[in-house]
């Protein structure tokens, strides 16, 4: 039986969380080490998971056992605590998004060339069981080639912790965009095999935020609401993405907005398609017998993608397996998020290169 990894996570609000557990019930990993700066979190985790290897500073646990380090932290430091445990020779799981743009996203793909240790990105939905359906679909040719895809995920009410980091730009990098439009963007070129986008025609618009105390909601990620804190990003983002002659994509992406909650991905290829939902089961778009048809394949929906995520990252530090989402695709999707608002900022469509 081959030996555990030892692991050490940084950063342990909500997702940091959210991987601890993961990791606990993945055989194959050992968690040795936690960091974070608020000292009773950093105790009650430390119980609550039995880890005795508790530090407040994250240089500390890098020179602690762990062979490999996940990255829970604000976007701001995604960069500098990536490229440092890179640095260090340890594999390193980065949360999302990659970076707060494709800039700093680039020195973490510089750091990992130069490392013993490799560098996965958390992108969850890839391990969710409709978009791996999808993908076998794509890859077997069943839908032709793709050549448009909408990507739409729609929060009627959602901003998260509003007046914290999530809502201040230097923390975060943007809105819904960097937080919810990363997983979308990311699915799409996967599904796809669409990763060389070339231009963008987008707008951003912040209805909701800057108006703080007339926010009406009825919960609330990583909140209550800072009244005195900052929001200085969208909430709501809309556009046209092109992939060269190859392919396009539209979207809309949104925190908060008058319209019905809604999250799904249309995959449109010449001779199929098909249509992921968040939350609803998948729906294949097809003919058979001369006839269109629906297909709504079986699926367990009862898995944890964190915990499959968790494997394939463990996989891939043993060198059993590439990286299930990998650093250059962390760039691409950067360079996407980057042109889209400075489409908005200039009204104009924006080159990829």
């Amino acid at each position: 039986m081959a030996k555990k990894l030892k692991v050490g996570i940084i950063g342990l609000g909500g997702i940091g969380t959210v991987h601890a557990d993961a990791l606990t019930a993945t055989a194959e990993a050992e968690l040795v080490a936690l960091c974070d700066i608020d000292a009773p979190r950093l105790q009650a985790q430390g119980a609550r998971l039995g880890v005795k290897g508790l530090f407040d500073d994250y240089r500390k646990l890098l020179k602690s056992a762990a062979e490999a380090v996940y990255v829970c932290v604000p976007n701001a430091l995604h960069a500098e605590m990536a490229v440092a445990a890179l640095g260090a020779g340890k594999h390193v799981f980065l949360e999302k998004p990659t970076a707060l743009n494709a800039r700093q996203a680039a020195q973490i793909a510089a750091a990992a060339r130069k490392s013993r240790g490799l560098i996965q990105v958390g992108m969850v939905w890839r391990q969710a069981p409709q978009a791996q359906i999808v993908r076998e679909y794509v890859e077997a040719g069943l839908f032709g080639r793709v050549h448009h895809l909408r990507a739409v995920m729609i929060r009627r009410r959602g901003i998260p912790g509003m007046g914290g980091w999530f809502t201040t730009k230097r923390l975060s990098g943007g809105g819904p965009m960097i937080d919810l439009g990363v997983h979308w963007f990311d699915l799409s070129m996967w599904l796809s095999g669409h990763w060389k986008p070339t231009a963008a025609s987008a707008k951003t618009y912040a209805k909701f935020g800057p108006n703080m105390r007339q926010y009406k909601y009825v919960g609330m990620w990583a909140g209550p609401p800072k009244f005195d804190g900052t929001f200085d990003v969208e909430d709501y983002s809309t556009g046209f993405v092109r992939f060269g002659d190859q392919a396009t994509l539209s979207f809309e992406i949104a925190w908060a907005t008058n319209a019905e909650s809604e999250s799904f991905i249309d995959v449109v290829g010449e001779r199929g398609g098909a249509r992921l939902y968040e939350a609803k089961p998948l729906v294949i778009f097809t003919e058979h017998q001369g006839r269109l048809a629906d297909i709504t394949p079986k699926y367990n929906e009862n898995v944890n993608r964190f915990q499959i995520q968790a494997g394939k990252f463990i996989a891939a530090c043993r060198g059993e397996a590439p990286p299930a989402a990998t650093i250059e695709q962390g760039v691409t999707v950067m360079k996407l998020i980057d042109a889209i608002y400075k489409s908005s900022a200039e009204n104009r469509e924006v080159a990829i290169k």
